[in-house]
């Protein structure tokens, strides 16, 4: 048995972000996952842009103050609890007896998506798919295609569908 989990547990990680897509990635999970086995545990992770560099002068020559930096970090951090809010929220609409952890990372994505995915020993990755065209997949690089590819578990991509109708706001 591996170091920190549970024979028979299964552990499932839900990327999230302030995307439509992600909840309803996070929607679907619960929809086809869980009625499976009411031994899993669902990590639901949230990663924040890393933080950028500062300088006490921009690049006009103005100085910032520790004000600017105090703002852009609390809007960081009210943005991570924005996400978790909202898939907190999606995970009681299904099922208020799913064990759920909320991790926060920061840092290139699908970095963090990938040592999370090696340090909780996940048995999956579920993540949302923008669906971006080629030329902006290719510019911006698709998250989903890097963790499908660098992970160790199975990885389910999950689209919106083509309608638009997204299972976070069925009933």
């Amino acid at each position: 048995m591996e170091a920190g989990k549970m024979m028979n547990e299964k552990r499932i990680l839900v990327a999230v972000d302030e995307s439509e897509e992600s909840m309803h990635a996070l929607s679907w999970c619960l929809t086809n996952l869980f009625p499976q086995s009411n031994k899993t545990i669902l990590f639901l992770l949230y990663v924040k842009p890393p933080p950028p560099v500062y300088s006490s002068i921009d690049a006009a020559g103005f100085l910032f103050s520790g004000d600017v930096v105090e703002v852009i970090e609390k809007y960081g951090k009210d943005l991570a609890t924005s996400v978790m809010n909202r898939a907190e929220t999606v995970c009681n609409n299904f099922n208020s007896n799913i064990k759920v952890e909320k991790k926060v990372g920061s840092g290139d994505a699908k970095e963090v998506i990938c040592a999370a995915v090696k340090k909780l020993q996940v048995d999956m990755l579920v993540i949302g798919s923008h669906d971006y065209g080629f030329l902006k997949r290719t510019i911006l690089g698709s998250v989903s295609d890097y963790c499908s590819k660098h992970v160790k578990c199975p990885t389910v991509v999950v689209k919106l569908p083509k309608n638009g109708k997204n299972l976070e706001h069925e009933s």
